[in-house]
């Protein structure tokens, strides 16, 4: 056609001057050069059309190398085809055998699975990178609570029976109480490669509970940022010292007081001895809390010689649950007022099951003891509850253990119910003060709607009660809680 173009061009100045009949001579002269050009092209495309079938079937004939040649129009391109599966709705990367139960505070989602294992098998929400094996989702989670107590609980936007304040103080009582938050509300970042092989993953969550969110609004807090390949992760992360598919479903954000909150820099390597049977292993900052105000002469800093150590081994079957035995061993150390160094072994022991009982009930239960573990507990976490100096001067590892139990009846496809409780008990040292932390009961029942797939309304009723050193209490501490949580993503 460009030639056609350039021929008229130059013609034109002629075409004034010339007869009709040279006009038609013209004619026909451009109507044969337009022929020329179809015909070539239609031969161009008969030999893209033999190429593509020379590359389905290459001749034996042909001497020399085969070079691949595929038709541009024809081809898809793999993030494309992994698109078309997944809006398709078919499973592109094998199911884990842990049961998804899909809780208002969700804590699976975030947990690294063994070989290439995943909770959604269909990905849903992800999208693909152009031109990469890679495919990423961004959820957003709106999450708002509004809650009443009975009286000044200590945490105006969760509830920790640590810190509720005990009887003869000036902040006990008050009456009744009303406080409203959207802290819990969370922003996550997936990235897979499911045919890439080695389960790769990059994952990050956050939500704003940071400094400063006890009293007031939205504060910024790192939940997890990972990777993970071939069984490598490192970032931050769950320890190998929690179990995050033994947590209950409740309304309640902070969860209960027995629970393990250990998330922290972490290097471990998982290891899949079959389809049931894995182990991690793990190198971990060592979160060290000691109470420096006890003993004669109060101490004046931690010390972290050694990274805590730990494993776990958990046993998975899709349809009857899994059960997940861990181990964490820790050196902890401080230096006294009077500059002398102490240091004392800790360790802690834990086992968590997650039981299928049928379709519609799950059972979680958690059983914890250990020396020096105190610090990593949900609700004694709130204070240097590791380790404590004795009264003769001496630095002690506190004995603590703890028991939580949950469970979940689903009454139809909408409605489900939690009912919770956990026992904390920390034993204290000759030095520490009677008002410090020692026992902590925790209990909740709820009903969650699932009003449409992706958005849960729950309400639930909470008790607490805290004891410490000398004996003295909080008294019963009551809360009614509305939850309303929704995602783009379920």
């Amino acid at each position: 056609m460009v030639g056609v173009v350039l021929v008229a061009m130059i013609a034109a100045p002629q075409l004034r001057a010339q007869s009709a009949e040279d006009f038609q001579q013209l004619k026909a002269m451009m109507e044969q050069m337009q022929k020329t050009i179809e015909a070539q092209n239609a031969r161009i495309a008969e030999l893209e059309k033999k190429q593509t079938v020379s590359t389905a079937a290459p001749s034996h004939d042909v001497v020399g190398p085969t070079v691949a040649t595929t038709n541009r129009f024809e081809s898809k391109s793999p993030s494309i085809q992994l698109m078309e599966k997944i809006l398709a709705g078919e499973q592109v990367a094998p199911k884990s055998p842990i049961t998804y139960r899909h809780t208002l505070n969700d804590q699976q989602e975030a947990a690294s699975r063994p070989k290439d294992y995943t909770l959604d098998p269909e990905f849903h929400g992800f999208i693909p990178i152009p031109n990469t094996p890679v495919l990423i989702q961004f959820n957003a989670k709106p999450h708002v609570d509004m809650m009443v107590d009975n009286k000044e609980a200590g945490n105006d936007n969760r509830f920790v029976p640590a810190v509720f304040p005990l009887k003869d103080t000036p902040d006990y009582g008050g009456g009744e109480q009303f406080h409203a938050n959207a802290n819990g509300t969370q922003l996550r970042i997936d990235v897979r490669a499911p045919e890439l092989g080695g389960n790769f993953r990059f994952y990050y969550q956050n939500d704003f509970f940071g400094p400063g969110s006890d009293t007031g609004d939205m504060k910024y807090r790192i939940q997890h940022l990972y990777g993970q390949f071939y069984g490598f992760k490192a970032g931050f992360t769950y320890s190998v010292w929690e179990d995050p598919d033994s947590w209950p479903d409740t309304v309640d954000y902070e969860g209960p007081n027995a629970m393990i909150f250990a998330r922290r820099p972490v290097a471990q390597y998982t290891y899949a001895w079959n389809d049931c049977w894995n182990s991690t292993f793990g190198v971990e900052k060592p979160d060290i809390f000691v109470d420096l105000n006890s003993g004669p002469n109060p101490g004046i800093a931690t010390i972290t010689r050694i990274p805590d150590l730990g494993f776990n081994t958990r046993y998975e079957k899709e349809g009857l649950g899994h059960a997940q035995f861990s181990a964490l061993f820790r050196d902890l150390g401080a230096k006294d007022g009077l500059g002398h160094t102490h240091e004392a072994f800790g360790w802690g022991l834990n086992l968590s099951l997650g039981l299928d009982l049928s379709k519609n009930d799950t059972v979680q239960l958690l059983g914890v003891y250990g020396h020096g573990v105190g610090g990593l507990g949900n609700d004694s976490g709130f204070f240097n509850s590791d380790a404590a100096f004795k009264s003769n001067g001496d630095l002690e590892v506190l004995p603590y253990w703890s028991v939580s139990a949950g469970y979940t009846h689903n009454w139809n496809d909408r409605f489900r119910s939690t009912f919770t409780y956990g026992y904390v008990n920390l034993d204290n040292s000759s030095g520490q003060p009677g008002t410090f932390y020692h026992l902590t009961h925790y209990a909740s029942a709820n009903i969650i709607w699932q009003m449409r797939k992706r958005l849960s309304v729950g309400l639930e009723g909470l008790y607490g009660f805290k004891d410490v050193n000398d004996g003295t209490s909080s008294g019963n501490h009551y809360r009614v809680q509305l939850g309303m949580v929704y995602s783009l993503f379920d």
